[in-house]
């Protein structure tokens, strides 16, 4: 074929496409299962002008509003008013927290617990394990929290093994999970029911995404309840400490301290027992649970039992629960009345918690921005925006705090960028953190957090009448 004749084709076959772009219908043709649309010159011409999230730019601005470059209290004023990676407290309180930084500051005397609920967003310990290594540099702590006895899901942090009469029962998850004939899960939403004997080995992980403090642990200890003829022992090489017993109504904590970090710890185990949790941890100080639900809205709380949940608290001290959902609604939403439904599912989870943790603290994460194939385009997820905001004025509504997720990562269409991004920071279906990208998450928590701590310890030094006139909007 001549070259005169090949460009007589080319621009046949460009002229038919031109005059099916501009007869084709804006939302495509169907044909049978599939849909057959051209991209339009308004959507080219937006999407080219459109401005992109520079992930990096994102990052150092949070970084930035982190800096004190101003009078103090003048900075901590703009910080609770203005910094949109605060976390935003009830009322625009900002002693909210002072019971929990009271008990914080005596986590040497008694050790104090934060649990972090979430969905697999938190899985592998992301962004729990960065939150637990700050508050153990602030206030002293190590190993890892609390854990299943038995679990399907493995952790970063740390190795376990189980053998013997374990069979674990969830109270979330598919169909293929075992439920349990009651509502006795406790606080990591699951069960182990033990009959006869069994062997628990756990090992201070190698992993090299792991914290420092996770690698040794100096305590181990069993929440337990129904305990017929049980006999538990733990010991690390040589070392057989003398267990420590606390019980409760429903609950019973037995813990061994080694009175040294120990890198690994056998516990044996004889008779009939509920199995509700598992920890290492240090000595005292700050203990902070990973607790992941793959694939739960945060919905399942208000069904577990409320006297077990209450004793286990207590017995564990445990002062700041962090609960992180939202994601896993997305694909049900297709309007603003199911993100009512939800939030009043969520305010029901809250008051739950007021009612068996009185003590503590209660913080709320949003979700992350999510990816969604609109048109071949990758988008945020249609009415996540609207979510993010719901939740959030539910949450303050109800005395607990709330961390916008989606806003510090850059809001809307950033997670695509965060994809992008080299290393990148989320996975390719733009919805789970990649453990670099959970790891600037942690620390922008955690840094948020501690802004908070300092702030408390400044105003201990100044009357409280010079701090309220200096906190005014």
């Amino acid at each position: 074929m001549k070259a005169r004749q090949v460009l007589v084709f080319l621009l046949g076959v460009f002229a038919m496409l031109g005059l099916l772009w501009l007869v084709t219908p804006a939302d495509g043709v169907n044909l049978g299962p599939l849909n057959l649309r051209f991209a339009s010159y308004e959507r080219m011409a937006r999407e080219a002008g459109e401005k992109k999230v520079d992930v990096d730019s994102v990052l150092r601005a949070v970084e930035a509003r982190f800096r004190m470059e101003d009078d103090t209290l003048n900075y901590y004023r703009k910080f609770f008013y203005e910094n949109p990676d605060r976390i935003f407290l009830p009322d625009g309180d900002y002693r909210f927290f002072d019971p929990l930084f009271h008990q914080l500051e005596r986590a040497g005397e008694r050790k104090v617990r934060v649990v972090h609920y979430g969905d697999s967003q938190i899985e592998m310990d992301r962004i729990s394990q960065d939150l637990r290594q700050a508050l153990q540099e602030r206030f002293g702590g190590g190993g890892t929290g609390l854990f299943p006895a038995v679990s399907n899901v493995p952790s970063a942090s740390i190795s376990k093994s189980a053998s013997g009469g374990f069979v674990q029962y969830t109270m979330y998850g598919d169909s293929t999970t075992r439920r349990a004939g009651h509502n006795r899960y406790g606080m990591l939403a699951q069960v182990v029911q033990l009959t006869g004997a069994g062997t628990m080995t756990l090992r201070g992980t190698k992993n090299r995404q792991a914290r420092e403090g996770a690698k040794t642990f100096e305590s181990v200890s069993v929440l337990y309840g129904r305990g017929e003829n049980l006999e538990v022992k733990a010991f690390s090489d040589t070392l057989k400490p003398v267990p420590v017993v606390e019980s409760r109504g429903s609950g019973t904590l037995v813990t061994w301290h080694f009175g040294r970090p120990v890198q690994k710890a056998t516990l044996k185990f004889k008779g009939s027992a509920e199995i509700y949790a598992v920890g290492a941890d240090g000595e005292s100080g700050v203990a902070v649970d990973n607790v992941p639900l793959r694939g739960c809205s945060g919905t399942i709380f208000t069904r577990i039992s409320k006297p077990l949940m209450e004793d286990s608290f207590a017995l564990t001290n445990t002062r700041l629960i962090i609960l992180q959902f939202g994601g896993n609604m997305m694909p049900m939403v297709r309007g603003t009345k199911i993100i009512q439904q939800y939030q009043e599912q969520i305010q029901q989870q809250i008051a739950y918690f007021h009612e068996v943790a009185p003590e503590a603290k209660i913080l709320f994460i949003g979700p992350s921005d999510m990816g969604k194939s609109v048109g071949g385009r990758m988008v945020t997820w249609p009415y996540l925006p609207e979510m993010v905001d719901s939740l959030k004025a539910t949450v303050l509504r109800n005395d607990a705090a709330y961390w916008d997720l989606y806003r510090m990562m850059g809001g809307e269409n950033s997670m695509v960028q965060w994809v992008r991004h080299n290393p990148s920071y989320a996975g390719p279906d733009y919805i789970h953190f990649t453990p670099a990208g959970a790891r600037r998450v942690g620390e922008a928590l955690s840094r948020s957090f501690l802004t908070y701590y300092d702030f408390y310890q400044l105003r201990k030094t100044l009357p409280e009448s010079r701090v309220k006139q200096a906190m005014q909007p």
